[in-house]
């Protein structure tokens, strides 16, 4: 069972690029990747504070560097939460703002 957002970002990267449906095309999550994105969905879900969603993404970062530019759902899904975070600091932001 994966999550709604892996799913679909597994789909979308299915539909768009067809040499990803060959065997060994590099459309697999790694266990760093996948517990990031874990870690993320549970920091923002508990409403962690903006340092430790900060760590996050300097992790993130070094996830990154550490897989080759092929890794095409690697690299997606980092960049899925990248954005999580950023959309969440921005709903807070607005939030505290009121």
């Amino acid at each position: 069972m994966l999550d709604d957002d892996i799913v679909s970002l597994t789909a979308v990267t299915l539909i768009v690029n067809p040499e990803c449906r060959k065997l060994g095309a590099n459309v697999d999550i790694s266990q760093l990747t996948l517990s990031l994105y874990l870690m993320t969905q549970c920091q923002l879900k508990l409403r962690h504070s903006v340092t430790s969603l900060a760590q996050t993404l300097v992790c993130i970062k070094v996830a990154q560097r550490r897989h080759p530019a092929r890794a095409t759902l690697n690299h997606l899904t980092l960049k899925l939460i990248r954005a999580l975070i950023a959309i969440s600091h921005i709903d807070e932001s607005s939030v505290q703002a009121s």
